[in-house]
């Protein structure tokens, strides 16, 4: 894209780029679906986006054929969009692609330069990793960032992974190098329901970046999606006598470990959430102790 048709804006206290990939970064689709929840429910323009020549494989991620409505025949490349919303008194950028399949620095080169355009001060990536948790307990979301000003703003640890990375990992480490503010928000979904859409997941992303950023995210259908896939994954489970009892069994390790979590810090972040939902006028009212929220 040419610089010229970036947006000219006022930059807000802060612009956020947040950005998720599918692919190896995104387990059962919960952090793509999280920055396409942001996308719909805050009506998002699209203000970019990257040719997908130079960065896939598209005998790995083919381009999709399909009719349209007036029986049109037209055809989507795997590609990178770039959408800009503003909300409250921050603006947001949003990131949604495929994890390329080739020349890593140079594609977050170019993501980092549309950033700039955007006066971008923060990045921050989403993930899904498979994990074994029950899927009828708040889903596990950690928050770090290898950036020791983020760190002391937030109040972050620094990751302690270390191992093969994807896209997510390259961006971040390109982001610090570049001058930026950045840290990485990631889900655990269970792996034996790792098929997308995972919802309950991606509500707790959100969750997650509401309290991070101070800003108030409209669900949408959101909360009833992952009360129902809770649901579902209790049938599928009560109809199979070895899952059944492999989910009590991460069930009692998670209550184990979470019990001094019951109070304190965890009620007092719950309750904080409410009231900033109730004040902005878009709250569902506090979740439940055995429902979806994070």
């Amino acid at each position: 894209m040419d610089d010229s048709e970036l947006p000219e804006q006022a930059p807000a206290r802060d612009t956020v780029l947040v950005a998720a990939f599918e692919g190896w970064n995104d387990a059962g689709g919960a952090a793509t679906a999280a920055v396409l929840h942001l996308v719909e429910q805050l009506s998002a323009t699209k203000v970019a986006d990257i040719d997908p020549e130079e960065f896939y494989d598209f005998q790995v991620n083919r381009p999709v054929v399909a009719t349209e409505e007036d029986g049109s025949r037209s055809l989507t490349w795997p590609t990178t969009t770039v959408a800009v919303v503003t909300l409250g008194d921050r603006r947001l950028v949003l990131v949604h692609a495929t994890e390329p399949s080739m020349r890593w620095r140079t594609y977050c080169t170019e993501l980092l330069r549309i950033a700039d355009g955007l006066d971008v001060g923060t990045v921050v990536t989403l993930g899904g990793l498979l994990a074994d948790v029950p899927h009828t307990r708040p889903i596990p979301v950690t928050a770090t960032s290898d950036d020791p000003t983020t760190r002391a703003l937030l109040d972050l640890p620094s990751s302690e992974y270390e191992g093969p990375t994807g896209i997510v990992g390259v961006l971040q480490s390109a982001a610090r190098a570049h001058g930026l503010r950045s840290f990485s928000v990631w889900a655990a979904v269970p792996h034996y329901v790792a098929h997308g859409p995972s919802p309950k997941a991606t509500l707790a992303i959100l969750s997650r970046l509401e309290e991070l950023l101070g800003l108030t995210v409209p669900l949408g259908d959101l909360v009833d999606d992952a009360r129902a896939w809770e649901d579902g994954v209790d049938v599928l489970a009560r109809e199979d006598e070895e899952i059944a009892e492999y989910v009590g069994q991460l069930e009692a390790a998670k209550d184990a470990v979470d019990l001094p979590e019951a109070s304190g810090d965890a009620i007092a972040r719950e309750f904080e959430r409410y009231l900033r939902r109730r004040e902005d006028g878009k709250g569902d009212g506090p979740g439940r102790p055995d429902g979806p929220a994070a």
